[in-house]
């Protein structure tokens, strides 16, 4: 043989830089030919070696038969290489001379010498001469480069590697311990265990016995090549017969398991992401869902709220009104507060699904027109301010209702009054006694006349009140408005009346008064006082009777001292009146003594004694009436000031409490005491001590109800109305609530991205650092500053002017001006933690369908779950590439879509 290392033809040596495999060759000392020279080690080399060549050589239709004599050529070793590598060799050459096939030889050892392997004392010349120690030297150098390198478990290579595989799956397995590749496999147990725990329906593992190794291996050959494409590479007996099996055919055939199972399991690993990316979208539209539904509800109640509170047709009566306000309690106490809680949980759930969302890398969830939170919050606005409105108007209208009754029964009360005062009037006007009166009954007839036209002088400011009266409930739209104008113009109209017929009267009197000669003074004086004391006395009979309407304990105690006033007088009044009786009296002393008869009653006045007694005692009997209707109002009043100094006292306690919370809270959500659970917790327990405190609230709701049930519409006593109380109150819960959300996303986001407490502790310290006014939101200038403080190069320069810009589309997509901590957190955790991408998605994809271009239903519903296999079918488009199918799916739009980077 020609010394082919003499003639200078290069060597090879297996010592590349390839990890872990030139470490496993210096172990085994490059290439131990000393074990060839066992017959029953290069039997089962030769028959593992050739089914493994053959494995290759049959994809490109060929294989070998005698693995000595079939290399020669050099020409199906470049084929060989050629399968293996995926790679194309030079073009061999086809002559039949030995330098042809050492030329081809020497392509096929450079051809390995490229990929790093240095093959020592193996040349091109031992391999045309068949030297079968050198071939399989060669063979097992390409099985180690090309089918065992590549193996890497926990940072370990090649035979490392490929033992700790083996030594894992095989380790549920009972009489299996892998240690090596040689006795550890000789009972055919460690086999089947693989087959069985990648494919447990192939293998009855429980059937088999430990004792029956010829049977076991014969089992685990025949499976494998049946079902996983895994060729025979030994016989049984070869194993079995010899004390211990060759390492290096046992790692080959090990290898092809290997390679068999390894791309199920990244198939299994493409699935898993497939899966998780498909969970999280499929959640998050769920999420939206019920958002879309529960705005909706919200939008169609508060629409259907709004009119009803905007309906502002007022009522007849004051009973009508006090249903309405029933009504409107009912809706305070029954129906908006659980819409309270349905807009809070529904800017919750908005927040929890904006932060998934961009934790799981996604566009942000633009909701339906008209459905967006600002449109929520304007709704709610305007719903308040409705009620709001409705409220002030259902007070006002009651107070105008009271003051309507208030006035027609004062109408009505005057008008009776006055009614019965003309009741006659007119009839006595129209006499004309005068005709045949003598000159003396001519002379009583002027003076009666005169009193009545002093009378009728005097009444002038009740008519003149009767029409005022009458006008103000014109003006405030009372509802009998007709029946009072009736009868305010028929009482105006006599009025006219009696002015007409009193000046006739006057005149007819006066032509006659010539024939007047005398008058009897006493009757003369006697009406002249008794006519304005009995007017007096009507005066305060009306008065005694009026009706009084107050509001404050200072009101009714002024109608007290007035009254009281009024009750001083009463002794003069009395001796005016004993005085006017005395004349009276002294009128029928004279005319007794002097023998005169009187004609009937006093000429020159029809209030008789009699009369004058009369109301006097009326008026003894009202005083001690109102005396008492007095003291039941004062009662009231004292009630109602005991009202509002109940409700003061318990509103300046809540009022100053919610404000107290609020600013406690304010101050949680900004420092840093304890981690995101710790303040959580802190917050919670913030917010079940506010949960506590609403019987307090009740409380006030109780007092509140009773005041306007009293119609009480003012306190002096607080700065503080319910209204207020209300608004506090719901803003309080919104705020606890709002504060609870963005605790749990930071922990969400912290979880989700794998942030640090401190961490999260750092980004928190930088945030309110530059947040000066505890408003809990950076401006633009605050920010660029504390994102300078942590190492980003956003100085005022052009380069670091677009960087920020960048920054700011991030953490503030809608241009508002500020930027939340949720926000800034947000941003911090993208820049320092991975997330997928959609290129990650569709290499899984790529993987699951074969290395395609395109993906089929049967593949999708073969590799992922059901429910998310069709939710992909359903939104695949069918691909339209120039390599399609029928039935193709294109897999690389709907994963961009996932992302929002294109449309579906």
């Amino acid at each position: 043989m020609v010394d082919y290392h003499a003639a200078g033809q290069p060597t090879y040596q297996y010592g590349g830089n390839g990890p872990g495999i030139g470490d496993y060759m210096a172990q085994e000392d490059d290439w131990d030919r000393d074990l060839l020279l066992d017959p029953a080690w290069e039997k089962q080399q030769r028959k593992t070696f050739t089914a493994w060549c053959n494995s290759h050589l049959r994809k490109a239709g060929t294989q070998i038969e005698n693995i000595d004599e079939d290399f020669r050529d050099g020409l199906k070793l470049m084929l060989l290489l050629e399968v293996i590598s995926g790679e194309r060799l030079p073009k061999p050459e086809r002559g039949k001379m030995r330098v042809h096939k050492i030329n081809n030889v020497n392509k096929a050892l450079d051809f390995i010498a490229s990929k790093g392997v240095k093959l020592v004392s193996i040349g091109a010349e031992e391999i045309v001469d068949g030297n079968a120690k050198m071939t399989l030297g060669m063979i097992w150098t390409i099985i180690l480069r090309f089918a065992i390198q590549d193996i890497s478990v926990e940072e370990t290579s090649a035979k490392e590697g490929l033992l700790l595989w083996c030594q894992r799956k095989t380790a549920p397995y009972k009489n299996v311990n892998v240690q090596n590749f040689h006795i550890s496999w000789k009972d055919g147990l460690a086999f089947n265990a693989l087959i069985h725990r990648h494919r447990p329906e192939l293998i009855e593992y429980d059937k088999l016995r430990k004792d029956d190794p010829v049977t076991n291996l014969n089992n685990a050959f025949e499976v494998a090549e049946k079902y996983l494409d895994i060729p025979k590479m030994l016989d049984a007996e070869d194993i079995v017969n010899t004390a211990r099996p060759d390492e290096k055919a046992i790692m080959t055939y090990v290898s092809s398991f290997y390679h068999a199972f390894s791309g199920a399991q990244k198939a299994e690993t493409a699935a898993n992401r497939i899966c998780k990316v498909l969970a999280v979208n499929q959640e998050n539209e769920h999420l939206m869902e019920d958002y879309e539904k529960l705005a909706s509800d919200l939008l169609e109640w508060i629409q259907r709220t709004i009119p009803w509170l905007e309906n502002r047709v007022p009522q007849k009566t004051m009973q009508e009104m006090q249903q309405k306000l029933e009504d409107f309690r009912d809706y305070r106490r029954v129906h908006k507060p659980p819409k309270v809680q349905e807009k809070c949980q529904l800017e919750i759930n908005f927040n929890t699904l904006q932060t998934k969302l961009r934790l799981s890398n996604r566009p942000a969830f633009m909701p339906s027109e008209g459905k967006m939170v600002s449109d929520i919050h304007n709704g709610w606005q305007h719903l308040e301010q409705a009620e709001k409105g409705f409220e002030e108007w259902l007070l006002n209208e009651m107070r105008r209702l009271e003051r309507l009754d208030h006035l027609a029964e004062k109408f009505r009360q005057k008008a009776s009054i006055h009614e019965c005062w003309t009741e006659g009037k007119e009839a006595m006007l129209k006499k004309k006694d005068y005709e045949t009166a003598t000159l003396s009954d001519i002379k009583a007839l002027i003076r009666k006349h005169e009193a009545f036209e002093s009378d009728l002088a005097a009444h002038q400011d009740r008519v003149e009140q009767i029409a005022a009266i009458a006008q103000e409930l014109n003006e405030l739209d009372y509802y009998d408005s007709p029946s009072v104008n009736a009868r305010c113009q028929k009482i105006c109209d006599q009025w006219d009346s009696l002015g007409s017929l009193t000046h006739t009267r006057r005149e007819a009197l006066e032509k006659t008064e010539k024939q007047l000669e005398t008058i009897d003074q006493l009757h003369l004086e006697y009406a002249k006082r008794a006519a304005p004391f009995n007017n007096w006395m009507e005066s305060a009979m009306e008065d005694l009777q009026d009706m009084f309407i107050v509001h404050t304990i200072e009101e009714i105690e002024g109608l007290i001292a007035a009254h009281d006033q009024f009750k001083s007088t009463l002794p003069d009044a009395d001796k005016e009146r004993e005085a006017i009786l005395g004349i009276q009296s002294e009128a029928q002393r004279i005319a007794d003594y002097n023998n005169i008869k009187l004609s009937g009653n006093n000429p020159y006045t029809s209030v008789t004694p009699q009369i004058i007694n009369s109301k006097w005692e009326r008026v003894q009997q009202l005083v001690p009436k109102r005396d008492l209707a007095l003291q039941d109002e004062q009662s009231k009043q004292q009630s109602n000031e005991h009202l509002r100094r109940q409700f003061a006292t318990q509103a300046n306690i809540v009022g100053p409490w919610i404000q107290t919370k609020m600013e406690e809270i304010g101050r949680i959500s900004i420092e840093m005491n304890g981690t995101l659970e710790d303040q959580l917790n802190h917050l919670k327990q913030y917010e079940q001590s506010i949960i506590d405190y609403k019987p307090n609230i009740d409380v006030l709701e109780q007092q509140h109800q009773l005041i306007q049930e009293a119609l009480i519409f003012d306190n002096k006593h607080t700065n503080y109305t319910m209204e207020h109380i209300r608004v506090g109150w719901e803003q309080l819960h919104t705020t606890i609530a709002r504060t609870i959300n963005e605790v749990e996303n930071q922990i969400l986001t912290r979880d989700a991205k794998g942030i640090s407490q401190e961490q999260m502790q750092e980004f928190r310290a930088s945030f309110n650092h530059f947040d000066k006014d505890h408003g809990g939101s950076l401006g633009p200038e605050e920010f660029k500053a504390c994102l300078i403080s942590l190492g980003y190069d956003v100085e005022n320069d052009r380069q670091g002017d677009a960087e920020f810009n960048r920054i700011m589309s991030i953490v503030d997509p809608n241009n508002s001006g500020f930027v939340t901590f949720q926000a800034f957190i947000d941003f911090m955790s993208r820049e320092t933690t991975d997330t997928d991408t959609a290129d990650q998605v569709i290499a899984s994809f790529k993987v699951l369908a074969g290395d395609k271009n395109y993906i089929t239903a049967e593949e999708l519903r073969r590799e992922l779950p059901p429910d998310q296999a069709e939710y992909c079918i359903a939104r695949m488009a069918p691909y339209q590439g120039p390599d399609a199918t029928p039935g193709a799916l294109d897999y690389k739009s709907f994963s961009t879509a996932l992302y929002g980077e294109s449309d579906l």
